[in-house]
């Protein structure tokens, strides 16, 4: 007898999958409580128009995507079905947001992040830097970094072979749920500093200490791969050709702090992995003329402004920790690259008349740049290409009927407005 077609097979299904987990031995009322989440979630996007119900209606995707998938685990469901529970709330009483904006609720103080398509998620590393800020902030807050430790240590799932803090969302190609080493490392410093000052070592520490799971587990379950002799912790457990250099350098400011709070020795370990590798890696993201965000797959590509600065911070925290020349100097070099005007050099461009050619030139790093074309100083074209990353360039050009030398500025200003310019000659041949 022939196996039965994919088609044919049953489908798994968010109430399937709740059935299946309330067998298991889940709380039949918890389980009831998510059905009925779920339920009144579909029902509203039926009512819901324009954008309020494609936000709800993508949440409601995403949900019954792990479904499919059957990912659905019991520690999960506090997560998934609270993320739905405020996407319900939000989408059917409040303000359309902007993408990336951030919001928050009465009487939570969980950080929430608009991502379009899929509503507003947990935004992890904006709640633990929110944890962060209550800690540096002093004795009054203390009250809400206790409230705000509370909620974290129940949103936990289990994963890795510990506890991990998961984003439920697709997002650069990674299907949910997945893990950061920047989030993560930042939570378990956020969690230390917190129960050291409120003395809640006794009901904290045991939930952050599993979180080192991730850093002990290859992806897609963790985020540790091998480098050198050490190993890189990756800010995106779904991408595991990916290396970001501000993730992988906060992840280890975080594994510090969180051994020397804890006297973990695992917590040593980890961070000691990762310090050989992160001493080796770092010259790898110096271009000689600023920072790279990320190497290796999907794109390597150069920091914006934001992102440099915020690598230069994280690495003067690791300098200032360990004292290594290796994130000293690259501190040093970063911060000089913001007052350092890019380089440009002209290259040689032959074009013909009446067709297009491409103009060739030089550039040192990631900048907006204009080419103004001129001949016996009368103008003759501007072309702004907009912001172009460092390398050999191309910008096209249709040539004018007449042959000749043509003259060429080209203007480069870098992200933090340092300016320069160059000039060359463009010489147009005649069309045979």
């Amino acid at each position: 007898m022939a196996a039965p077609s994919a088609h044919a097979q049953k489908k798994v299904t968010v109430a399937g999958e709740l059935k299946r987990l309330q067998a298991e031995g889940a709380d039949p009322a918890a389980i009831t409580g998510y059905r009925a989440t779920y339920d009144d979630a579909r029902a509203r996007v039926k009512r819901l128009t324009g954008a309020r119900k494609v936000q709800l209606g993508g949440v409601v995707t995403d949900l019954e995507g792990m479904a499919a998938r059957k990912q659905f685990t019991l520690s999960r469901l506090p997560s998934l079905f609270l993320t739905l529970q405020r996407n319900i709330e939000w989408w059917t009483t409040q303000r359309l947001l902007n993408s990336g904006e951030r919001v928050g609720f009465t009487g939570s103080e969980l950080v929430y992040q608009f991502y379009p398509g899929h509503g507003i998620q947990i935004q992890w590393l904006g709640t633990f830097g929110k944890l962060n800020g209550y800690w540096s902030g002093g004795k009054r807050y203390d009250v809400r970094a206790g409230a705000l430790l509370d909620e974290i240590k129940t949103l936990s799932a289990q994963r890795a072979g510990g506890l991990a803090w998961e984003y439920l969302f697709p997002f650069d190609g990674q299907q949910p749920p997945w893990v950061s080493s920047l989030a993560q490392g930042t939570g378990l410093q956020s969690m230390a500093r917190s129960a050291t000052r409120l003395n809640r070592q006794e009901d904290v520490f045991p939930v952050a200490l599993a979180g080192l799971g991730i850093f002990k587990t290859a992806p897609p379950n963790g985020v540790r791969i091998p480098s050198g002799t050490g190993a890189h912790y990756l800010q995106y457990s779904g991408l595991p050709n990916f290396k970001v250099a501000n993730g992988f350098i906060q992840s280890l400011n975080g594994l510090y702090d969180f051994a020397t709070l804890t006297g973990d020795p695992t917590a040593q370990s980890l961070f000691e992995d990762g310090d050989r590798a992160g001493r080796a890696e770092i010259g790898t993201f110096d271009t000689g003329a600023w920072s790279l965000y990320s190497r290796g797959a999907p794109i390597t590509r150069e920091s914006d402004l934001g992102y440099h600065k915020l690598l230069i911070d994280f690495l003067k925290a690791l300098c200032g920790r360990t004292t290594a020349v290796e994130y000293c100097a690259a501190e040093q070099h970063f911060n000089e690259y913001l007052v350092t005007a890019p380089v440009l050099q002209s290259l040689t461009s032959r074009l013909t008349a009446r067709k297009s050619g491409n103009i060739r030139f030089k550039l040192s790093k990631i900048s907006r740049v204009t080419l103004t074309i001129t001949r016996a100083g009368k103008p003759v074209a501007t072309l702004a290409p907009g912001v172009l990353s460092r390398g050999t360039k191309s910008v096209a050009w249709t040539a004018p009927k007449k042959s000749g030398d043509y003259d060429v500025t080209i203007s480069a200003t870098d992200l933090n407005n340092n300016a320069a310019t160059t000039t060359g000659v463009i010489t147009v041949k005649k069309r045979g």
